[in-house]
């Protein structure tokens, strides 16, 4: 029986890796899958952090727990979004070495890579350059996750990995009205906008940036894929300082057309606007995916696809309640 710890369960990422596990599980695999809240367990409380390790003995670790958000939340809690991401990835990881555990998962962000780097980015492109400032306490977090698992990997021989995802969306997503990154936050907006029957959407920024959307079922894919690769297969395609691996779809769409694309499948038909004095973030942000290519693995849902599933997942769910948040 192989133990799965997966920090992170209630987040979209980790929910959607947990019912693939779940799912992996009922089909006779033999698997023991643990998981915590927040308010069972605290991963920036090193004490509870070192006892639950210690209690649970997982074989292996999917480190999935962050604290995430949008431009608003990434300007307005520059010190939480450092100091948490720092310390839960320093105690899981850590205390998940402490404890024996071999092989660990952390899942990272593409906004590790320069403001400014050459398109699409490929995995070396880290720490080439300055990063985008609306981010960088969270990129800081997240680079130094990468150098950890690097680290443990390097001194005490562990075989700890990293993903790092372009920009996720799907079942499960955050849809604040401030602190929601920019799919759901325009799914939010365009359908408050055509209940209200609203003639105009003004979208933050210019519309000219392009992002790359990744469905979170496939980032799920992806991360058990890598984390399934044999040593000898994962080693073979990175390097032992540059040992992350970039996941997305390998294709990017400016945030108008993002935005045309929501407002379609929402059914909102009136005009959609920009407004330039907010800010734009990074211009491009597009991963470059051979290296995972090259492993065996790509993407398979488009986006509009996608964005239709998750907003049938948002109708779902009870909107008077998300009002409320």
């Amino acid at each position: 029986m192989t133990k799965i710890y997966v920090a992170g369960h209630r987040g979209m990422v980790g929910g959607a890796i947990l019912r693939r596990l779940e799912a992996r599980r009922e089909a006779g695999e033999g698997l023991s899958l643990i998981t915590r809240t927040h308010a069972e367990l605290d991963l920036t409380n090193q004490a509870q952090v070192a006892d639950f390790m210690a209690t649970e003995k997982p074989d292996i670790v999917v480190l999935a727990a962050a604290k995430v958000g949008g431009i608003i939340a990434n300007n307005t809690y520059p010190g939480q979004f450092i100091y948490e991401n720092l310390m839960i990835q320093s105690n899981v990881i850590h205390q998940a070495h402490a404890n024996g555990v071999q092989r660990l998962l952390q899942l990272g962000s593409s906004c590790i890579y320069p403001k400014f780097a050459d398109q699409p980015m490929r995995e070396d492109a880290l720490l080439t350059g300055t990063l985008e400032p609306t981010n960088e306490p969270y990129a800081v977090a997240k680079i130094a996750g990468i150098k950890i698992c690097e680290s443990y990997n390097r001194q005490y021989g562990r075989d700890y990995r990293s993903v790092m995802p372009t920009n996720l969306y799907g079942p499960g997503d955050n849809f604040h009205p401030e602190n929601s990154h920019v799919l759901p936050a325009l799914i939010r907006r365009f359908h408050e906008a055509k209940e209200d029957g609203l003639e105009e959407v003004v979208i933050w920024g210019t519309g000219t940036p392009k992002r790359e959307f990744l469905h979170v079922d496939d980032m799920a894919e992806a991360s058990l894929f890598v984390l399934d690769l044999p040593k000898e297969a994962y080693d073979a395609n990175t390097q032992e300082m540059l040992s992350h691996i970039n996941v997305g779809c390998g294709e990017d769409v400016s945030i108008l057309e993002l935005a045309q694309t929501v407002a379609r499948v929402v059914g909102y038909a009136g005009r959609i606007g920009t407004d330039p004095s907010k800010p734009d973030g990074t211009p491009r942000k597009l991963m470059d995916v051979g290296r995972l290519k090259d492993m065996g693995w790509q993407a398979r849902i488009g986006l509009e696809d996608g964005i239709k599933e998750t907003y049938a997942w948002f109708l779902e769910r009870d909107l008077a309640e998300l009002r409320q948040k």
